[in-house]
């Protein structure tokens, strides 16, 4: 049975995973949710002896129905190939009594890259089935990885231009300095004086304006998004939990249905949301872990059932997860209270900057649990980590492990887990080497990378080696209400 999309706001026409990637956004300003999930077609046994790019295959054609096998199997080749420094692209590793997902063996050392790396060709694929003859714009808004991740896969892509727009502060020097020496003919890089929330503010925004969304035809080109509000973004992520899951079949870790956990650190929610499909298809997850740093506002929406982003921001050493709006949220709400509670609540959130559902909704989630870890906390479980396994962690992933350790005490719980470690710690140098006991206040990010690699027995990863004395690209700042400006002075 065919999949389609419709808007989590309202019962407009559906539409295909061709057209729903290209828009990006659904008319109404809502997000595309497939109308019906759909069950595995294989066993996990089965997916035990497949390759990542197999399991894609067999994950994806079940979302994105009205693409050709031979389409589909094409931007699998072409996404997961030599670009990954490992021949699983997504391995596991076992440390302190938890297996780490290592999402960050790609272009750019972060999870965006498992999804992104194979965005830029569903896109060009689907606007080829539509015959769309205008020039693709991308648009995005970055709390530090998808940018970068974006800018890699899009760059000199025929027919796209690509704009990342990010918080100036609110980056790592590493992050910002793998966005702003990107080359390629058809990218542009603004940092916005603001922070991540009002980035993304302006982009959609800029996606609802019919005005202009009518200047960029008549010019040739059309809006589309690569953040994980894009469901080509999103259903990729569903690959790496099930990939996961088989790999510790395979390796005789679980036996045949048993139930792990899977904990992740969450921003956007488009990380978790995934995992939450691909429990709802039939992986046999127990409990969802998700964590949250000092901008806990995800944590206490679960707690209490209020959303409220009318809360002090903190700048923390985890900042793809320094939001106060996550916009995947709403597919979750779609989930739960339907199309006329989601544009209620979002409504209330565009008005007055919060909204309220009842308690008892969550009823139908008795499997997701929440948690946070203070800056301190984090500092300390990547320590922690460090010596009792001699594994090192990010922060991001740090903050998710710290939740874990937290549920097992709190609650006995021995079910295996699987933690998403979404970014690698080179990224975060003066963070990691910080909690390490071994900053150097001298020293810059890569000279700290340096001394990183050795602490760890690891490699340098290729991404930071190509940027340490690469020549800056791109210096655009602006504040966040010129940010179309920005738009239109690039497209000319």
């Amino acid at each position: 049975m065919e999949v389609l999309y419709q808007s989590t706001r309202s019962t407009a026409d559906k539409v295909t995973a061709s057209q729903a990637i290209l828009k990006g956004l659904a008319e109404d300003g809502g997000l595309f949710v497939p109308d019906h999930l759909p069950a595995f077609d294989h066993t996990f046994a089965e997916f035990a002896e497949m390759s990542y790019q197999e399991t894609a295959y067999h994950v994806m054609k079940l979302f994105f129905s009205d693409f050709t096998e031979a389409e589909l199997k094409d931007c699998i080749r072409k996404a997961y190939d030599t670009g990954f420094d490992t021949e699983e692209i997504a391995p596991l590793a076992e440390a302190d009594g938890s297996y780490y997902l290592e999402l960050f063996h790609g272009r750019t050392i972060a999870f965006k890259d498992m999804a992104l790396s194979i965005l830029p060709h569903l896109m060009i694929t689907s606007a080829k089935k539509n015959q769309v003859q205008n020039e693709i714009v991308i648009l995005t808004a970055t709390s530090g990885d998808t940018g970068k991740a974006a800018l890699a896969g899009f760059a000199d892509v025929p027919g796209t231009r690509i704009i990342v727009f990010y918080p100036k502060d609110g980056v790592s020097p590493i992050q910002e300095k793998q966005m702003v020496t990107q080359t390629g003919g058809n990218v542009l890089v603004a940092a916005i004086r603001g922070n991540f929330d009002q980035a993304q503010t302006g982009v959609k925004a800029m996606f609802h304006d019919k005005g202009m969304e009518q200047e960029l035809a008549a010019a040739g080109f059309q809006f589309s998004s690569a953040n994980s509000i894009n469901i080509g973004r999103l259903v990729p992520q569903i690959v790496y939990y099930v990939y996961a899951y088989a790999k510790l079949l395979q390796n005789e870790v679980i036996a045949r249905d048993e139930q792990i956990n899977v904990a992740v650190p969450t921003g956007n929610f488009g990380n978790i949301l995934a995992a939450f499909y691909a429990k709802q298809m039939g992986l046999p997850i127990k409990t969802l872990l998700c964590a949250s740093n000092s901008n806990k506002v995800l944590y206490d929406f679960f707690e209490t059932g209020h959303y409220d982003k009318n809360r002090p921001f903190y700048v923390t050493s985890s900042p793809s997860m320094d939001i106060l709006v996550s916009s995947n949220l709403e597919r979750l709400l779609y989930w739960l209270v339907g199309q006329e509670g989601v544009a209620s609540c979002m409504e209330k959130l565009s008005g007055a900057g919060a909204y309220e559902i009842e308690n008892e909704v969550f009823d139908r989630l008795p499997y997701l649990k929440s948690g946070f870890a203070t800056e301190e906390e984090t500092a300390a479980e990547i320590r922690l980590v460090y010596e009792n396994a001699s594994y090192v962690i990010d922060p991001h992933t740090a903050v998710a492990s710290k939740v874990v350790r937290k549920y097992k005490k709190e609650t006995g719980d021995v079910t295996k887990t699987v933690i998403a470690s979404t970014a690698s710690p080179f990224k975060f140098t003066r963070s990691v080497m910080n909690a390490l006991g071994e900053d150097k206040p001298e020293a810059d990010d890569f000279a700290l990378a340096d001394a990183l690699a050795k602490l760890s027995n690891r490699e340098l990863p290729q991404a930071v080696s190509d940027i340490r004395n690469a020549p800056v690209l791109h210096d655009t700042v602006c504040d966040p209400e010129e940010m179309p400006e920005v738009v239109r002075g690039f497209l000319k």
